[in-house]
């Protein structure tokens, strides 16, 4: 029994923060609400008829593409929470999501904007097919933002000089059902190139994210970091091309 439900245009799941969730100060882990927001996507889109398997039946899947949210307080373990989201529609060549996590009673926890695109799961190129876009509906559609900008284009910053961190070989635990690195993990990998005392000392305030080429079981990642004040730029390239880049705003 799938335990989301629709209030108003939007999908909701309401639960307690698992200790499993939770870093060394029970907060939620960043990695942690990645995990949740995809979970609820997959079963709101499901829900409105443009799911995994709806897509699939065009040889098509959904990938998330960028995203950015925002902790205006981190939730602990045990805390009751109700996790929403809702679709916003076309915005070019990306279908936007957004979500909020906050308390029964409505204190906000975590807003996020994302960014979604349609791939042949064969091929891994995107799709611009009209009968795909055909199955995103205007009913079920919000025009509420979490966050109003979707999340930009990254770069680093010029003046600004990355270093070698660390290198990730892609393995079992890594993957997804598509078949490459599933998109929290590459959270994981980047909170990992933080000095622990300063990662486990501070809540996340921001997170930026762009994905910009999937890695799957074998790559050997090199993930770089740079720091400026409280912010962190990480990125992970594989045979010298751009995997992922990330801003994480301690």
């Amino acid at each position: 029994m799938v335990d989301i439900y629709r209030q108003d245009d939007k999908y909701c799941r309401r639960f307690r923060i698992p200790c499993y969730e939770t870093d060394g100060e029970f907060r939620l882990k960043a990695s942690s609400f990645m995990d949740m927001a995809q979970e609820i996507a997959y079963w709101a889109a499901r829900m409105l008829g443009f799911g995994y398997d709806d897509l699939l039946t065009h040889h098509t899947a959904w990938v998330l593409s960028r995203m950015h949210f925002h902790y205006t307080e981190a939730p602990k373990w045990r805390d009751e929470v109700v996790l929403k989201t809702w679709h916003k529609g076309a915005d070019g060549a990306f279908y936007l999501r957004d979500f909020r996590l906050e308390s029964p009673e409505g204190r906000h926890y975590v807003e996020c904007t994302s960014s979604w695109l349609v791939i042949d799961v064969d091929s891994r190129h995107i799709v611009r097919d009209p009968a795909v876009a055909g199955l995103v509906p205007a009913e079920g559609m919000a025009v509420e933002h979490a966050i109003e900008e979707p999340c930009p284009k990254l770069s680093v910053p010029a003046g600004i000089e990355m270093e070698q961190a660390a290198s990730h070989r892609v393995g079992y635990s890594d993957i997804d059902f598509l078949g490459h690195t599933n998109n929290a993990c590459y959270m994981v990998w980047a909170m990992d190139c933080i000095d622990y005392d300063t990662a486990a000392s501070k809540c996340v305030k921001d997170v930026y994210i762009n994905f910009n080429r999937e890695t799957r079981a074998g790559d050997t990642v090199q993930l770089r970091r740079a720091a400026d004040g409280g912010t962190y730029y990480i990125d992970g390239l594989v045979n010298g091309k751009s995997a992922f880049c990330i801003r994480i705003e301690l």
